[in-house]
């Protein structure tokens, strides 16, 4: 277990490493999406073998190039960039390591230029809160460590400023937009739309 400066986070990452970083939101659980023997890490280290993390990626075209259906992420990419999770069909047997059987996955484009940036070097990442099943999600990187302590490769300390709030969750059924909760971002309910 080691903390890191930024420099060092995309090194760990593109060698498979699983971390604790800020996200957009809040302090998460982050590994390569592209990664099977990672996303089985990141999934033991939270003690979550059936509710999926969140694929959070710099742009539609990293989902895409994923393994997911550019037809649902087009109907969704109003949203984005944004702390906005949406959640999407995943059918496909060759992410059942993301999906874990439930055949849909959150995904969301973060609106942090700085995560981004590092996005376009590692490539989509899973990301779950830092913090163990049925406990409250960690607010620093030393209660990360008491939760994780040496069971992930890194803790990060970065530039990225974390809104402090988990993201909304969204999912659309039928061309309608079902919020499944409001966080740092409020949707109306009615008609879908982003409220300032």
């Amino acid at each position: 277990m080691k903390i890191i400066n930024e420099a060092e986070v995309v090194k760990l990452l593109q060698k498979d490493a699983v971390g604790i970083m800020p996200t957009d939101t809040l302090l998460g659980v982050v590994c390569r999406a592209t990664s099977k023997l990672s996303v089985k890490r990141l999934y033991r280290a939270k003690q979550r073998e059936n509710k999926p993390g969140t694929v959070i990626a710099a742009s539609i075209q990293q989902l895409v190039d994923l393994g997911l259906r550019r037809r649902y992420l087009q109907a969704i990419e109003h949203y984005w960039p944004n702390p906005i999770s949406v959640i999407i069909p995943c059918a496909q047997a060759e992410l059942a390591y993301l999906h874990l059987g439930k055949h849909s996955l959150a995904v969301r484009v973060p609106n942090n230029s700085a995560l981004r940036a590092m996005l376009e070097q590692t490539g989509p990442l899973l990301t779950s809160s830092a913090n163990l099943t049925q406990q409250p999600p960690a607010h620093s990187l030393s209660e990360a460590i008491d939760y994780f302590g040496d069971r992930i490769d890194f803790y990060a300390d970065t530039s990225v400023a974390m809104l402090g709030k988990p993201s909304t969750i969204l999912q659309v059924v039928d061309d309608t937009v079902v919020v499944l909760r409001q966080g740092a971002v409020t949707i109306d309910e009615t008609t879908g739309a982003v409220k300032p």
